[in-house]
């Protein structure tokens, strides 16, 4: 199959146009080096091409090629390669952007001495192994195209990049998935008598965390049992566990997903956080 150039974004992508003659964006490893307008290139079989359909996330793409230089992108495009060659996991395009522009911004804080920790690292590790451990390989990458040594922290944060990328995947999802958000924190806010604060970081990483939670149930994705940690959490926080047990029979009853300890767990950390919050607020 070949293509006509319309704009050289540089060596490794290129505009053109759909058989609708709408705009597209073509991408691969050295697609378009020595290429010029209105030459016609012929398509390697691993060309990544973002259709017309994608208008807002090829402009976004377009600015990202545009202004951030191309060893970031590569880094991102071996990274998704990684994560579909070892797990056969496929993720949406925004990928390409969002990924791309955190590494950068990383790199620069790096070298301005600084790096963030990550508050999730621990619930990720657990919770999203095969996604982190392809993490754990995009810091390789970076050391060996940058030669900048990252964190395990920044892995995490690469892990929400990966996990967000596969929570964009469909508007079936997305809309199942808020679904869910918003019935779980109903349950917390019924059970636990509190108004949760929307303005809150406790909020927001629960949030996170619910959707995290959501995918996996819509997958019917299980992950380890944890249970010495679990019987601890059940019985230091009774009344959290109480509202985890009325999340457990709704995701059994709506979606025949049996939680596991350790979401149970981690539901129950992250609900007496909220608790904990609303009370001293009051």
């Amino acid at each position: 199959m070949k293509l006509r150039v319309v704009k050289i974004l540089n060596n490794n992508a290129f505009i053109s146009k759909d058989e609708n003659n709408k705009e597209i964006i073509v991408m691969g490893k050295g697609i378009a080096f020595q290429k010029k307008a209105n030459e016609d290139v012929e398509l390697p079989e691993n060309v990544k091409v973002f259709s017309s359909d994608e208008n807002q996330i090829n402009e976004k793409l377009k600015n990202t090629i545009l202004n951030i230089p191309e060893k970031y992108l590569e880094i991102t495009e071996r990274i998704v390669e990684l994560l579909k060659d070892r797990y056969n996991k496929e993720l949406h395009n925004i990928i390409y952007v969002s990924l791309t522009e955190h590494i950068h911004g990383a790199v620069e804080r790096y070298r301005n001495g600084i790096e963030i920790e990550n508050p999730l690292l621990n619930e990720i590790k657990h919770l999203y192994r095969e996604e982190y451990d392809v993490a754990l390989e995009g810091l390789k990458i970076i050391d060996e195209k940058l030669g900048i040594k990252f964190q395990k922290d920044e892995a995490g944060y690469i892990t929400s990049h990966i996990i967000n990328a596969q929570l964009d995947g469909g508007m079936n999802n997305t809309t199942e998935i808020t679904k869910i958000v918003q019935k779980i924190l109903n349950i917390i806010e019924f059970n636990m008598l509190i108004d949760i604060n929307e303005d809150s970081i406790s909020y927001d990483r629960v949030v996170t965390h619910l959707k995290f939670l959501s995918l996996r149930v819509l997958n019917n994705t299980v992950n380890d049992e944890d249970e010495e940690l679990f019987e601890i959490f059940t019985k230091k926080y009774p009344q959290a566990y109480k509202c985890v047990t009325v999340i457990y029979k709704y995701f059994e009853k709506e979606y025949n997903y049996i939680l596991t300890n350790a979401e149970q767990m981690y539901l129950i950390i992250y609900i007496q956080r909220l608790y904990k919050e609303a009370i001293k607020n009051k």
